[in-house]
């Protein structure tokens, strides 16, 4: 009894310290009033003036798209290293995913500093440093979403696909890549968050002249505390919790699509049969790959060719 009721004061108490300093910063994000003790009444006048200000929106637009192409390059590459990692002997696995996992790992501080002295002999800091900055430090948490499911997998589905006549790369893309997919988009808006909320890195990569919206903030409360930052760093919180929600119940969706795709199909693709006879010890020579748009979740799967298909 003791024992439950500090675990769930522990808990409150840690809700209290991470949520109750947001609540305040949402509040005050509408508060006419300057003050920051005094309710003055409802107002977006803070949110008005910041669609107004150019230096912000311009702020804005650089991490909405630093934050999507730093994400989406990271998680191509991010892909196919998971792929090479997971296919490495246990020697070199352990070794490349220690030496991948430094960027994740190192301090920022130190890895901003770094990548500004690397950057500044090759270009001007600018747009593309805090991009290839931004890509260098995702990469390991697109990695990390990934992996772990390449090594749940049974790869008995690949090599059936293979046996079918499908290439590697046919093979991959219809019947890996789905499988990993709601992976591939978790680590694809974790990276995209990462990007949105970094600071420390993007401040020594920037150079002159751009911001984001994380340096902007910082620039802007050297000066002294706005309501406009109130209002921003509302904006910055409501994206960041959009796209992790997004990162949560995307792939639970296709996941649930995909099992009431198989739910809903009235026979057994070529893929399948060939599966379960690898699992059996044996593959049926007979059955070929052939991409239709057959029964399974209306999507194409391979089908017999030159012979019956069985109910399922």
């Amino acid at each position: 009894m003791v024992k439950r009721f500090f675990m769930k004061f522990y808990l409150v108490l840690i809700i209290a310290f991470l949520y109750i300093p947001i609540a305040v910063l949402v509040v005050l994000s509408f508060n006419a009033s300057r003050s920051r003790v005094v309710w003055g009444g409802f107002t977006l006048e803070w949110y008005q003036n910041l669609l107004h200000n150019s230096d912000v929106m311009a702020a804005l637009q650089n991490t909405l798209t630093i934050g999507f192409a730093s994400a989406a390059i990271a998680t191509g590459i991010g892909l196919l290293a998971a792929i090479g990692i997971d296919a490495m002997r246990k020697r070199s696995y352990t070794l490349t995913l220690g030496v991948g996992n430094i960027p994740m790992l190192n301090a920022d501080i130190v890895t901003g500093i770094a990548l500004m002295l690397w950057f500044s002999r090759f270009t001007n800091l600018g747009y593309v440093s805090i991009l290839l900055a931004h890509i260098t430090f995702n990469i390991p948490y697109v990695i990390l979403s990934i992996l772990p499911k390449l090594q749940q997998m049974d790869m008995s589905v690949y090599e059936a696909a293979r046996d079918l006549g499908a290439n590697s790369v046919t093979a991959f893309v219809r019947v890996i890549l789905p499988m990993i997919f709601p992976s591939v988009m978790s680590g694809f808006f974790m990276a995209m968050t990462m990007s949105m909320d970094d600071f420390v890195v993007t401040y020594f990569t920037k150079g002159a002249g751009i911001n984001t919206l994380s340096t902007m903030i910082y620039g802007e409360l050297k000066r002294g505390i706005k309501p406009e930052m109130y209002a921003l760093s509302t904006l910055i919180f409501v994206v960041v919790l959009v796209i992790l929600l997004l990162a949560n119940y995307v792939p639970r969706i296709h996941q649930k699509r995909v099992n009431a795709g198989r739910k809903s199909g009235l026979r057994m693709s070529a893929l399948e049969q060939q599966y379960d006879k690898r699992q059996k010890g044996g593959c049926d020579k007979n059955i070929r790959w052939e991409m239709t748009p057959t029964s399974i979740g209306g999507e194409k799967q391979a089908s017999i060719s030159g012979g019956s298909q069985s109910p399922i």
